[in-house]
């Protein structure tokens, strides 16, 4: 079964950086829809940036012009860039595949599979 890993969550001050990487592994399916989620303190969880098989890319509004999420098919990994980070970026992130997904339209992604989450802290 597919399996995904995240990391590169922490602790940052506002305006600052992080990079999370999310590595997939169990499935023969080589180009799918990933994305990434999150759920900050009594939130719901929300898409902020999915890409499908065909590489179309969407983002959250929130977080346009300052994360960018970028596929490496090689090496079976997701990764997001998240810069000028806010104390509302606060959440644990999420990292998800559906190997039978090829073609988003925005941010309606529903997957099947979900990493175990990385925790981002934003101080202001």
């Amino acid at each position: 079964p597919l399996r995904l890993v995240e990391s590169g969550g922490g602790s940052v001050q506002a305006g600052g950086s992080l990079r999370l990487s999310c590595v997939a592994s169990g499935t023969t399916y080589s180009r799918y829809c990933m994305g990434w989620f999150r759920q900050g303190p009594g939130k719901e969880r929300e898409g902020v940036a999915v890409t499908d098989a065909e590489d179309s890319i969407s983002y959250a509004d929130a977080v346009k012009g300052r994360f960018t999420i970028t596929k490496d098919d090689a090496k079976n990994t997701l990764h997001l860039q998240m810069n000028n980070l806010k104390p509302e970026d606060t959440a644990m992130y999420y990292c998800a595949a559906d190997p039978y997904c090829t073609e988003l339209r925005g941010l309606q992604f529903f997957p099947s599979h979900w990493g175990q989450g990385t925790q981002v802290t934003v101080s202001s």
